[in-house]
C-alpha cells in the first residue's frame, strides 16, 4: 500500500527545518505574480519560520510541502489556516512556484488534503478566498467541485489598488461524488 498522502503526481511531506529555502522563493514568486507584497525577510526570518512550522504542536491548521515524485523537488506547499471542528469548516490555501504550474500538481495535492480533512477528520465544509483576478486559482478550485459563495468587494489592498475577494466552498458530500476513493 502507498502512503495517503502519496498521488500520482505528488507526495506531500511535513515541514522540515531546511525548508526555509522553498519558502523563500515561494515568497518570492508570490511577489513576482502580485499574489502578496511585503516588505524584504532575511534568510534568518525563513529559517526560523521553518523552524516553528517543522516542530509545531499537531492540530488541524498545519502546512506541508507538496513534492514532484518525479524529480524528487519541492514544487509547493499546502496547508490550512483556520479550522473549526465544532463547526465543521475548516480553510486552506496552496501556492506552487510558477515554473511548476499548470503540471496537475495543485489540483493533486488539494484532493489529498481535502481527502484527509473530509474522509478522516470529517470536516463537512472547506472555504477558499481567491483574489477576483485569478483565473487560474478559480478554476482549478471550481474543477475540484468549489461552488461560489460571495464576493467581498474592494476587501484586499495590493500593489497600490483594492481587489475583491471570491470565497469558494466545497461540502464533503459533494467531493466525496467528484473525488471517489480508489479501491483496489
Amino acid at each position: 500500500m502507498t502512503s495517503f498522502w502519496t498521488g500520482q503526481r505528488v507526495r506531500l511531506r511535513a515541514v522540515e527545518p531546511g525548508d526555509w529555502a522553498a519558502f523563500r522563493r515561494l515568497a518570492a514568486d508570490e511577489e513576482r505574480s502580485g499574489d502578496v507584497l511585503r516588505p524584504p525577510r532575511s534568510a534568518e526570518s525563513f529559517r526560523v519560520r521553518a523552524r516553528e512550522q517543522a516542530t509545531a504542536a499537531e492540530s488541524d491548521c498545519f502546512r506541508l510541502m507538496i513534492v514532484a515524485r518525479d524529480t524528487g523537488e519541492t514544487v509547493g506547499a499546502v496547508g490550512t489556516s483556520y479550522a473549526d471542528p465544532h463547526a465543521g469548516r475548516f480553510e486552506y490555501g496552496i501556492t506552487l512556484e510558477g515554473g511548476h504550474r499548470r503540471k496537475g500538481y495543485a489540483r493533486e495535492a488539494a484532493v489529498l488534503l481535502l481527502r484527509f480533512f473530509f474522509a478522516e477528520r470529517r470536516y463537512h465544509k472547506c472555504e477558499v478566498r481567491i483574489f477576483a483576478d485569478n483565473a487560474a486559482s478559480l478554476a482549478l478550485h471550481r474543477a475540484l467541485g468549489f461552488v461560489e459563495e460571495g464576493r467581498l468587494r474592494d476587501h484586499v489592498f495590493l500593489a497600490g489598488r483594492h481587489q475583491d475577494l471570491v470565497v469558494l466552498g466545497l461540502l464533503a458530500d459533494e467531493f466525496a461524488r467528484l473525488h471517489p476513493v480508489d479501491v483496489p
